[in-house]
């Protein structure tokens, strides 16, 4: 095994929680980005610049380090703020499939008047009931002579439409109200999951940044360390 490979796997303690870990699974405080390393500092000023601290402890620093900023730029935090910084320092996936979730939970009454809300706003039920009200005063009509069982101005089919019409509307407002809080829990799990996707953004952005400027220092140290090594050369060859 390489020597890199003995120090990936020495066995370190974590700054913040005193557990055994591998530097492979810790990250330096001097190599965070400044604004969370300053953080961890104002809460546990004694740490040294190069002290290891644990993935899932630095989650749940980070996780606090959101919601103390959150907090400064939108004042009190919400549920669904909490929901999010809860699952940026467990590392938890918020996407999920509301419409399986509801589904599962529906009782059969609301299963029944969801198939009928869906029937009855459909051109079958149009056509069939169109077709149904063209047989019935056709056979009054056909029957005017003998003994029509509901003669013109068809008074029981002004009544079946009637009571049709009573039972349809609140089966039909009984569907449109779950809808209603389908559609707000599907906007709340899409807030959430956007808010994640965004701070992780922030996050990512302000990383980057720091890497780019660590590197950049590092590159003007070794570039300033060769100017000096050509500078001694050339006074030997003098």
């Amino acid at each position: 095994m390489s020597r890199n490979g003995h120090k990936d796997n020495a066995t370190h303690k974590c700054a913040l929680t005193g557990q055994s870990i591998t530097a492979r699974d810790g990250v330096r405080l001097d190599m965070l980005r400044p604004s969370l390393a300053d953080h961890i500092r104002s809460l546990h000023p004694e740490l040294p610049p190069d002290a290891l601290i644990s993935r899932a402890a630095l989650s749940r620093e980070r996780a606090a380090f959101i919601a103390q900023t959150l907090e400064a730029e939108r004042g009190a935090l919400s549920e669904l703020d909490r929901d999010v910084i809860d699952s940026l320092a467990q590392n938890d996936i918020l996407a999920e499939n509301i419409e399986i979730e509801i589904d599962e939970r529906r009782s059969f009454a609301e299963r029944a008047s969801d198939t009928i809300a869906r029937f009855g706003g459909s051109w079958t039920f149009i056509l069939s009931f169109s077709a149904l009200i063209l047989i019935w005063m056709s056979l009054n009509v056909a029957l005017a002579a003998s003994a029509p069982f509901d003669p013109y101005p068809f008074i029981l089919l002004n009544l079946v439409l009637s009571c049709i019409a009573a039972f349809q509307a609140p089966i039909i407002m009984m569907s449109q109200k779950r809808q209603e809080a389908k559609d707000r829990l599907r906007s709340e799990n899409d807030y959430r999951v956007n808010l994640k996707a965004e701070l992780e953004i922030r996050h990512l952005h302000e990383k980057v940044d720091h890497m780019l400027t660590h590197q950049w220092q590092r590159l003007a140290e070794m570039q300033s360390i060769q100017i000096e090594l050509m500078e001694d050369l050339l006074e030997r060859r003098r």
